[in-house]
């Protein structure tokens, strides 16, 4: 049976992997808090792309044929910046989602995350909106449509479905939808923007002067310190620059666990190119980046590469596909998005050297100077590269992969769930529910046990505990009966046991359990920490 996203949940803040945030207080809709296993989960999916892609990244010795030799470097910038970046990189205009309000529930929704279907019944015709797509959101709207026109269960064959689920987007007059949780016809408002922006004060007095943002994203720091990255290093084209940090978004209506939040964490790099040579590199990195989750422990049926379609392309885009997950909490057959790689050509680099864009690549002015020449909002610095072997100058083209660390890990989460049956120390099967997790993501690498509290076999489990600890994070436990203590480990993804026996008095061997597949052998106690290591990085 599949995993429902309300046993991961409970299991998430039953072994502390995620909390609501404020919650004491009610909670703060979309804001998580990561809890001590959730931390060390998190950690580790940043720490592998951090590996991977920057400080590892040697794809020649790895993969024959990979593209030419190219460097890697990385930024931290800050999450508030000068609120002219956001005027010139297109947020401040255009960054925004369609909202609609529900006059009768005092409710709002974000316009293209509401469904539904025409539906006729006593005379007449109406549109059930709804937030759940489906056979639960079917399930839904039958039921909103029978209450609605005063029917019992048993009357749904009067009603008549016209044609499939379709956005409420499609939908050009609201007088005839029953909005989601609405008693009544007609209770939404029109669509209107809603900037995503969250918007904050500089300085001592809060005016329109002292406006600024918490960044939506961490790539305009990038692009606005690319000149610096030049000057201050030895870097050439081809090269990439990453960066992980904390964005924000004021999502309308957040949901799906931390699928959609309002402060969440990004994964970026922004890979600087010849332009003759950028629509390889696209097809390199978007294949590159999908098989970083395959090899990290993605279902391959789960997971899928999405080539956008020409009328979802941003107008500076040439390509974008999107790597995306099926979700739990989606539709079947539904995907969530958990990277995007765009080749973004030249946009940001010359619209922060000369001003924004408009969508045939002309500045845009945003008055005139004094003298009668158009002012661009742009900084008026060269943000050119100059290829000192060809003694050529050019704007780089810019291909970018920018992942969810957030959605990650939740996808690694989804992935890892799994429930199966296992004979206990009587040899009965009872439920397991475990945490497959590669060992490179999981929290713990191993525990170490003592099989009993005496007979010297604790302060030997203490020794290798000892060992283990300054090489690798590993947990200590020597509470209740062996078997709760591996069920334990196996709800928080722990790849190996360790246990100190009998035996390990007689001849100084341990035995190791394996967290899948339950096979256990038996090492001498001082090859622990290599054991461990060794399969830990996957050297079987």
């Amino acid at each position: 049976m599949p995993m429902q996203m309300d046993q991961l949940v409970a299991l998430c803040k039953r072994r502390g992997f995620l909390f609501q945030s404020s919650e004491i207080y009610g909670g703060l809709n979309g804001f998580w808090d990561y809890g001590p296993m959730g931390v060390e989960l998190k950690r580790n999916v940043r720490e592998a792309w951090w590996r991977d892609m920057v400080t590892a990244h040697n794809e020649q010795a790895v993969r024959p044929g990979a593209p030419s030799t190219y460097e890697m470097t990385g930024l931290d910038c800050t999450i508030i910046m000068h609120p002219q970046v956001w005027k010139v990189s297109g947020h401040y205009d255009l960054f925004h989602d369609f909202l609609v309000d529900c006059r009768e529930e005092k409710r709002r929704y974000r316009h293209d995350q509401v469904f539904g279907r025409w539906v006729e019944g006593r005379g007449q015709r109406f549109f059930v909106a709804t937030e759940t797509l489906g056979d639960e959101g079917q399930e839904e709207m039958q039921h909103r449509a029978l209450k609605f026109l005063g029917l019992r269960a048993k009357d749904a064959g009067e009603l008549k479905w016209d044609g499939p689920v379709v956005c409420l987007t499609t939908i050009k007059d609201h007088s005839q939808v029953l909005a989601p949780d609405a008693k009544k016809l007609g209770t939404l408002t029109e669509p209107r923007e809603f900037n995503l922006m969250f918007e904050t004060h500089t300085g001592a007095v809060a005016d329109e002067s002292s406006k600024t943002f918490l960044r939506p994203e961490t790539a305009q720091g990038i692009f606005v310190n690319f000149k610096n990255v030049l000057d201050s290093t030895r870097v050439k084209i081809p090269f990439g620059i990453a960066q992980i940090g904390k964005s924000f978004r004021n999502e309308i209506t957040p949901r799906n666990f931390t699928f959609r939040s309002r402060e969440f964490e990004q994964m970026e790099i922004e890979f600087f190119c010849r332009p003759e040579t950028s629509a390889d590199w696209y097809a390199y990195w978007r294949d590159r980046r999908f098989a970083w989750y395959l090899d990290l422990g993605l279902a391959r049926d789960r997971l899928r590469l999405r080539d956008h379609d020409p009328d979802e392309l941003s107008h500076y885009s040439t390509g974008t596909a999107d790597i995306e997950y099926a979700f739990p909490f989606m539709a079947p057959g539904e995907f969530g998005e958990l990277e995007g790689v765009a080749h973004r050509g030249d946009f940001d680099l010359r619209s922060h050297m000369e001003g924004k864009l408009d969508p045939k690549s002309r500045p845009l002015a945003v008055e005139n100077d004094e003298h009668g020449q158009p002012r661009y909002r742009g900084s008026g610095r060269d943000l050119s590269y100059f290829d000192a072997e060809t003694k050529e100058r050019f704007i780089p083209h810019v291909i970018e992969p920018s992942a969810g660390a957030d959605r990650a890990t939740l996808a690694f989460l989804c992935e890892a769930y799994r429930e199966d049956e296992v004979p206990d120390e009587n040899g009965k099967l009872t439920k397991r529910t475990l945490m497959a997790f590669h060992p490179r993501l999981a929290p713990y690498k191993a525990a170490v046990f003592p099989l009993v509290r005496k007979d010297g076999m604790p302060e030997v489990a203490q020794e290798i505990y000892a060992a283990l600890k300054p090489r690798l994070n590993v947990f200590y436990d020597e509470k209740s009966a062996v078997g709760r203590r591996y069920r334990r480990q196996d709800e928080i993804g722990t790849p190996y046991c360790i246990t100190v026996d009998g035996q390990t008095l007689e001849d100084g061997t341990v035995t190791v359990r394996d967290r899948d597949t339950l096979r256990q052998w038996r090492i001498h106690k001082n090859e622990c920490a290599a054991e461990i290591e060794r399969l830990v990085s996957g050297n079987e």
